[in-house]
């Protein structure tokens, strides 16, 4: 392990040559990041501020924390999760000056020590995907709050947590909700975890997808995604849910809906998408047939209630790379990818960064945004905040002129239409 102290903790320092070619390929496929990057090198609004992210330590953040450094902050880092660090990646930002204490394998109390470390720069922005971080500056060092005068927020789970905090008056700092863009939501979680999550169990299962009766819990965006991928490779996809909405959805777009109690007794491969715990426990993984794959998407490794399956069997073994083989007494296995953690990150490489170019771009636009707001001396209350509409279409523009589209605009005369009320038949 490459330590130096109050600098970096990452695995191997060696690896920084590969992780920097990374990092360029990302550059190619994020166009909007890199003309985010371009605008704002030389007027630097973000000089003088320090930024603490928690977040995947991917090529696509190397890009972020580039663009944001580029703007004139100094960033100190940690990842957002014990297995989605890519090392090599980590190894070449720190070599490139960022505080960056993370590496891939990280046990409970390794990660919580990293969030520390990026904490020790005293920031004024946060950057989460999880709110574990802004968790930690609220819980453990509240001395730091005055401080700090925004944040931001990547995930669905995180934005939750911190709705819930701030409907509690807990919440001391005003948050952007950056999962909550249209550009970040309807792409990133959709397109995103759809492609990337069948891209990890792939890789961790080589299985044939095409005929194989594909269990998604959860039909929210993401597990829509994942749904959809799995429906074009030809899996037979089976959803369930709780909500009566998200159900029929599912099943007026050609899913079977169905309760997990008879899902389980079906499925071939389970994706968990809900970020709600227990979604998989001790009756699901007895009534499953032999060779069942089980997996999960959703932030945390609570969706799947792995000591309830420890509690089941005789034997276990790494039976290949992110999959562990778990024997039953009756001779059952069920196959565990990526420890129940985030099966997109952990076995593979993270969502597109196509896809990331947008919800990355919607970070460094928010982080500005809160700098602008400080700078004004007109600070906000202390609450969860959504994208502004007009911020969300400006990427999705930028987005389609990178990508050689051209769309329509309204005339003047559709426009005054439009706003005309009492126009009617």
């Amino acid at each position: 392990m490459d330590f130096k102290e109050g600098q970096y903790k990452v695995r191997n320092l060696g690896l920084a040559d590969e992780g920097r070619k990374l990092m360029d390929w990302a550059e190619s496929r994020m166009p909007v990041m890199m003309k985010l990057r371009d605008k704002y090198r030389e007027t630097q609004p973000l000089k003088g501020y320090r930024i603490a992210g928690c977040l995947h330590v991917t090529k696509e953040t190397g890009v972020l924390i580039r663009a944001l450094r580029d703007a004139g902050a100094e960033v100190s880092w940690s990842g957002c999760n014990p297995l989605s660090t890519h090392d090599a990646v980590a190894a070449a930002l720190a070599a490139e000056g960022v505080l960056m204490y993370a590496w891939h394998g990280l046990n409970t109390e390794e990660f919580y020590w990293c969030i520390e470390q990026t904490l020790l720069i005293n920031p004024n922005l946060t950057l989460d995907d999880g709110a574990d971080l802004i968790f930690t500056v609220h819980n453990k060092h509240p001395e730091m709050v005055p401080n700090v005068i925004g944040g931001t927020e990547e995930t669905t789970t995180g934005v939750h947590r911190l709705r819930a905090m701030a409907a509690d008056g807990a919440l001391q700092y005003p948050v952007i909700a950056v999962n909550d863009a249209e550009t970040k939501w309807d792409f990133d979680n959709v397109y995103g975890t759809g492609q990337s999550t069948l891209d990890g169990i792939i890789r961790a299962t080589s299985v044939m997808l095409a005929g194989k009766n594909f269990v998604v819990a959860g039909y929210g965006h993401c597990g829509k995604g994942v749904a959809l991928r799995a429906k074009g490779m030809g899996a037979n996809v089976i959803v369930t849910e709780v909500k009566p909405t998200a159900a029929l959805k599912a099943t007026l777009e050609g899913m079977r809906v169905m309760e997990m109690d008879e899902a389980a007794k079906v499925g071939d491969i389970f994706v968990t998408a809900t970020g709600i715990r227990d979604i998989l426990v001790k009756e699901h993984f007895e009534s499953m047939k032999d060779g069942a794959i089980i997996c999960n998407t959703g932030h945390y490794d609570c969706e799947i209630n792995i000591g309830d399956l420890d509690s089941l069997t005789n034997n276990k073994r790494t039976i290949r790379d992110n999959n562990e083989e778990y024997t039953m007494p009756d001779g059952r296995r069920i196959y565990l990818l990526a420890q129940g953690r985030l099966v997109n990150l952990a076995a593979a490489e993270g969502h597109p960064s196509e896809v990331m170019d947008m919800s990355f771009a919607n970070q460094f636009m928010s982080q500005l945004r809160l700098a602008e707001m400080h700078k004004s001396g007109n600070p906000w209350d202390n609450t969860v905040y959504d994208i502004p509409a007009e911020q969300d279409q400006e990427i999705a523009r930028v987005k389609l002129e990178t990508m050689g589209i051209n769309i329509d605009e309204l005339s003047p005369e559709q426009i005054e239409y439009a706003d005309d009320y009492a126009a009617g038949t």
